[in-house]
């Protein structure tokens, strides 16, 4: 039998993010306080090591989690919360819930991606419009049948973005996969051929949260690779990248709060 057949996707969960925080707040004796009002995800761990090894960055004390530390940073006029290392889908969301409940009202996700279908000319970051749904966390929020997109609000505001001299910057879909390394050439020939431009692990499923929950989710791919097929892959820039990604999400706070 699938578990499909047992999903209501307008029932209420029995287990609810506010309920956990609650118990972690009184087992680690945390004041009940907000999280900054922007929120970054870097699966990566990059930015975080970038912020920490150049004195810009600090523990958050409000930050309920059982499994992550979350770090505060100033940024565009902001005061920004960032995690590092939420690798995959799952892990994504679970920290999105939580982040949504504890005062977080935009949430970024910046994450390396693979090149499936390169643009013309080269682009480091892409705004991630949709994502394939090749993962499993996203059917828990949304119907098979529905797709994976960035809301049509922040489609319309992120129009802003442009490429510039610092900054490479273009739109497009990407496939999210649970499953790494079964990126097979059957499966890469079929993403191809579905207007597919890269390959990540998290942007499926946050939009498939975002869309359920009503939240503002914004997924960007930092195009680093192309699955080590080639000697000298991986390689991000200045800082593993940590630069470039952060010029980015300062462009992203000055349209979100102008």
């Amino acid at each position: 039998m699938s578990l499909f057949n047992a999903k209501n996707y307008q029932e209420v969960s029995l287990f609810q993010p506010t309920n956990l925080l609650r118990e972690a707040r009184r087992q680690k004796e945390i004041e009940t306080c907000n999280i900054p009002s922007i929120c970054v995800l870097d699966p990566d761990g990059d930015i975080v090591d970038y912020l920490q090894s150049t004195g810009k960055a600090s523990l958050n004390s409000c930050w309920a989690c059982y499994h992550t530390q979350m770090y505060e940073f100033e940024l565009a006029g902001m005061t920004v919360g960032i995690i590092g290392c939420a690798v995959g889908a799952s892990f994504a969301v679970l920290l999105a819930e939580q982040m949504f409940v504890s005062g977080c009202e935009y949430l970024v996700s910046i994450t390396s991606a693979g090149i499936i279908h390169p643009f013309e000319q080269q682009v480091e970051f892409m705004l991630i419009e949709s994502a394939l749904r090749d993962e499993g966390t996203s059917y828990h929020y949304l119907p098979p049948h529905e797709e994976s997109t960035l809301a049509p609000q922040l489609w319309e505001r992120l129009k802003e973005l442009k490429k510039s001299e610092e900054l490479s910057i273009d739109r497009g879909k990407s496939w999210t996969t649970d499953a790494p390394y079964r990126e097979t050439p059957t499966a890469i020939t079929k993403a191809k051929q579905l207007n597919v431009r890269a390959v990540e692990m998290e942007a499926a499923a946050l939009y498939a949260f975002a869309k359920a929950k009503r939240q503002n989710v914004i997924c960007f791919a930092h195009l680093t690779n192309t699955m080590a097929q080639k000697e000298g892959d991986f390689e991000k820039g200045e800082a593993f990248g940590s630069i470039k990604a952060l010029q980015l999400l300062a462009e992203v706070i000055e349209i979100l709060f102008p």
